[in-house]
């Protein structure tokens, strides 16, 4: 592949949400050939069998930014308000944090402690707080993460 096609595929910009141990997200802003810039969504997702990952793309131009963001924040506050309103959406995110900070803190790298994590599944590409009397859930590994 030349230099060209090959700047053409390259991403500009980057973002990757991990989602639990089998799943991360991809947001690439990638260059056309006219200097102009799209947007890819990713999936990719751990297969089972531990034989790589299973892709799926979306491809989002700059003429339906505004239409698909205005929908998907239309459908996921109908699921938070009208078909799931006492659900802890923050739930995740407060794991996540804990799980991070725990991970900076080397607390899953230290092979005498007892918490640590045995799991590198780790994916890589060319890839209203509630108040409740619950307390969230300890995350003891990146296997806690799944969800």
């Amino acid at each position: 592949m030349d230099n060209e096609n090959q700047r053409r595929f390259e991403s500009v910009y980057s973002k990757k949400v991990r989602a639990g141990k089998r799943r991360t997200y991809f947001f690439d802003v990638r260059r056309t050939k006219g200097d102009d810039y799209y947007l890819t969504l990713t999936e990719s997702t751990k297969r089972f069998n531990g034989d790589g990952y299973e892709r799926h793309k979306i491809f989002l131009y700059k003429e339906d930014f505004n239409r698909f963001l205005a929908s998907l924040e239309e459908v996921i506050n109908h699921v938070k308000t009208e078909l799931m309103p006492d659900y802890d959406y923050d739930e995740y995110t407060r794991r996540h944090e804990e799980y991070e900070a725990r991970r900076a803190a080397g607390e899953f790298d230290n092979p005498e402690s007892t918490e640590t994590s045995t799991s590198s599944d780790t994916p890589t590409t060319e890839e209203t707080t509630s108040e409740t009397a619950e307390e969230t859930p300890k995350v003891e590994s990146e296997d806690d993460m799944s969800w």
